[in-house]
């Protein structure tokens, strides 16, 4: 199998409402954060991990493309990403298969996706203090008495940051050329869906700008989903 070529694909997260990206706490102190987001172990700064958003990716193209779809594979069981490891299905072709149930001749997974830091602008204004992340407080409401209770604290990276963001995509010799364009197709989803977590209360629209693939700009928006 011949490696042809390897694609770079750059541009801007754009946070157009709150993003929360679960860091997970095994303890939580008394009026401590319930739901801190992510950030680098180091300068403590946000970010988002490309494992994110590649599983975004995956999981909506799936439900968008690949589930009852004539001519494509189906989920396995309960809900789980396809893993049949065929040259064939852009999903494991795409975002990598099973290794259990690799094909030999699918080889190593094309798309690379990193983990996407602060812009140097919002960076610089991170560095001196001046990028406070924003806390949302969710409650329950009471049934009958029409109340809200338990308050819970949600972090998030306020709207209007921006990261830099980044994947590599490898082709390969014999590979669809269909394939790149689902990564594009992918990228749309989320901008239609949500990235992180609590997507259905309003948190995580984002944007993609300024993608470029090679030096050459690709548009998000005129992507056809049909």
């Amino acid at each position: 199998m011949k490696l042809e070529k390897i694609k770079h694909l750059n541009g801007t997260l754009n946070v157009l409402s709150g993003l929360h990206i679960g860091a997970g706490r095994d303890v939580i102190e008394i009026g401590g954060m319930d739901q801190p987001i992510i950030k680098h172990p180091i300068t403590s700064a946000p970010y988002v991990p490309g494992s994110s958003i590649k599983g975004k990716m995956r999981s909506l193209l799936e439900i968008y493309y690949f589930i009852n779809t004539p001519g494509t594979r189906k989920f396995v069981g309960e809900g789980k990403p396809c893993g049949c490891g065929e040259r064939t299905c852009p999903a494991c072709v795409i975002f990598g298969a099973a290794s259990d149930k690799k094909d030999i001749n699918i080889g190593p997974t094309r798309l690379l996706v990193r983990d996407a830091m602060l812009s140097s602008h919002h960076q610089d204004l991170f560095d001196k203090g001046e990028l406070p992340m924003e806390v949302k407080y969710e409650n329950i409401i009471h049934r009958v008495k029409g109340v809200a209770e338990h308050p819970r604290p949600l972090e998030r990276v306020p709207a209007g940051v921006t990261f830099d963001f980044s994947m590599s995509f490898k082709v390969f010799e014999g590979d669809d050329p269909s394939f790149l364009d689902y990564v594009y197709k992918g990228l749309r989803l989320i901008e239609l869906d949500a990235l992180g977590g609590c997507g259905s209360r309003g948190c995580g629209q984002v944007r993609f700008d300024n993608l470029a693939c090679d030096g050459q700009k690709v548009d998000l928006a005129s992507q056809n989903l049909d």
